[in-house]
């Protein structure tokens, strides 16, 4: 049974096992995680580097919208024993079912975006992106009127005050006067996808003097570039490119490229012989992380704004400036 580009979108009483049974797979798959695929941000960004290998190569590949944590073992169980390969996984919640399922199927080759797993048939890919969300910072900072910026993250975990603590370092950089808000929609996977709420935080911000807000939260963040958007402020986008979403309304977007990382895994982990079990970190040097310029918001971003800033990057890359990295130190020194 040969299966083109599909989704499953599986309702939390629906068993992954009765739409997958019969099935034989020989292409590479994709697992979102919470939030849907369409987010505008990272899972969306995971789905056109899935989409841009299929037009590279021709190729079909499968895809499943998760619905509840609860799928994840069932979900990479039932694509490893249909032999799907590679299976490839955007999120950082998927350590603990891989690293129980990747023993299980020691020929599968699996890939994990955003978490890492040791074993010897997982590769785990992580982004700087304390180094991106500086950059964007220093844009934010750079662009405020007022001397103060926001931050609107999703759920509250470790790798969202990542870009916080990027977002804040950065800020200070270009201000050392700069004056930061912080919020989270929540602290369950719902806050990814919670428009509503991260508005209102966002109007709440604005309210409070912010006129440029960060939003690190996945679909919940289209809430922070509608209300900034409504009110004539500035919003930054996350993930994915989302400068055409508001134009002129969105200064920048923190790129994290979830869809090169996709389309490498589709070419390299489907063989042996090219598959890189182990750590993979992209960061500026190599394009995994960076801010968007294009034709909707050139004009929000000056020449000599965007001097400044290129030059904090070469000064990252260089080793001049170290950017904290909050994961690997939970603290958020000088902000």
């Amino acid at each position: 049974m040969k299966f083109s580009t599909i989704t499953k979108a599986i309702a939390g009483g629906v068993a992954l096992s009765a739409v997958l049974t019969g099935a034989a797979f020989a292409d590479p798959a994709i697992i979102y995680d919470l939030g849907g695929k369409f987010d505008k941000s990272f899972n969306e960004a995971a789905y056109n580097g899935a989409e841009a290998w299929k037009a590279e190569t021709g190729g079909t590949y499968i895809d499943l919208e998760l619905q509840n944590d609860a799928q994840r073992e069932q979900a990479l169980r039932r694509f490893a024993s249909q032999g799907a390969n590679p299976i490839v996984m955007a999120g950082f919640s998927w350590g603990t079912a891989l690293g129980t399922v990747a023993a299980e199927f020691p020929d599968t080759n699996f890939v994990v975006i955003d978490a890492v797993v040791d074993q010897p048939n997982v590769q785990s890919i992580i982004f700087d992106e304390h180094t991106g969300s500086f950059l964007v910072g220093a844009l934010a900072a750079l662009k405020s009127e007022t001397g103060t910026v926001g931050f609107v993250g999703g759920m509250d975990v470790p790798i969202i005050h990542k870009f916080y603590c990027g977002y804040a370092q950065g800020a200070k950089a270009a201000n050392p006067d700069i004056k930061l808000i912080e919020n989270y929609t929540g602290t369950t996977p719902a806050a990814w996808n919670d428009p509503v709420t991260a508005g209102e935080l966002t109007k709440a911000q604005f309210d409070a003097g912010a006129d440029v807000v960060f939003a690190a939260a996945g679909g919940s963040g289209l809430g922070v570039l509608q209300a900034a958007a409504d009110a004539g402020k500035f919003s930054i986008g996350v993930d994915s490119n989302q400068n055409y979403l508001h134009p002129g309304s969105v200064l920048t977007s923190m790129l994290k490229r979830v869809d090169v990382a996709v389309t490498v895994a589709f070419k390299e982990a489907g063989d042996d012989a090219t598959f890189k079990p182990g750590i993979s970190v992209l960061g500026l040097a190599e394009d995994g992380v960076g801010y968007a310029l294009d034709e909707h918001n050139e004009a929000l971003v000056d020449a000599d704004t965007k001097a400044k800033v290129d030059e904090l990057s070469a000064q990252i890359q260089s080793g001049a400036i170290t950017v904290h990295d909050y994961t690997v130190d939970s603290t958020c020194p000088g902000v």
